[in-house]
Parts: C-alpha cells; sequence; structure tokens
C-alpha cells in the first residue's frame, strides 16, 4: 500500500472539492486527516497543515509557506480528461493548462487545487 498525503490549509475544503472531483467518498474522515482510495494499493490523503506542523517543529517551514508555490503534481489516468477538468474547475480548481495531447504520447490537463497542489488528468492517447 502506498499513500500520498497532500498538506492542506483546509481539510473540509480539500476534502469536499477532492470528493467532487475524484467521484469518491472518504475512507477515512477524521479531524486531522482524510483518506480516499483511488485503487487497492494507493490512498490520497489529506492532513491540515497546522497539524503536520506540530509534526515538523521547528526541522521544516511551516507548510503554509508553501501555499500556491507548485509542490507536487498528482497524476490521474481518466477515460474523459476534459470532464475531469472541468469538474475540478467546476469545485474550485483553477484550469493551468487545456486538455491536449503531449509530446510523450498522453492527452493530458493541468488544474490546480485550492491550496496550488498540481492535478494532472491524463488519458494515454
Amino acid at each position: 500500500m502506498v499513500e500520498f498525503i497532500l498538506y492542506v490549509s483546509d481539510q473540509t475544503r480539500s476534502r469536499d472539492f477532492y470528493a467532487k472531483v475524484l467521484q469518491k467518498t472518504p475512507v477515512l474522515d477524521v479531524p486531522g486527516m482524510t483518506e480516499f482510495q483511488l485503487n487497492k494499493s494507493c490512498k490520497l490523503g489529506m492532513m491540515p497543515e497546522n497539524g503536520i506542523s506540530k509534526i515538523l517543529g521547528e526541522h521544516l517551514p511551516h507548510p503554509a509557506s508553501g501555499n500556491g508555490i507548485p509542490r507536487c503534481e498528482l497524476y490521474l489516468f481518466t477515460d474523459n480528461p476534459e470532464e475531469a477538468c472541468n469538474r475540478a474547475v467546476e469545485k474550485g480548481g483553477k484550469l493551468i493548462s487545456e486538455v491536449q495531447l503531449r509530446n510523450w504520447g498522453h492527452t493530458v490537463g493541468y488544474v490546480a487545487d485550492p491550496d496550488g497542489h498540481v492535478l494532472a488528468f491524463a488519458e494515454q492517447a
């Protein structure tokens, strides 16, 4: 099992955004952590920035200092990247790059989530 955890400024807002975008219900949603099962071996988690900052302590900057700065990309395969991009924008995401055939052979569109994490919705051409 692999789990990727995004540090988010507002757990409820991120949960609602990703539930609509991924068209999934969280498998875990408690104060301090929300998780979505992407497939049988991969989860996507959301942890509030203030929660993880208690663990990081003085060793690393507070995650909020990076808001709006691209810090990761979630590359998600879908049968309809245009529909997924549109849904993400409708739910509060920001369109970065229209869906188009890329030189690596995938049709991909890019959207930023409310915290600036980059979502790529891709289909193999």
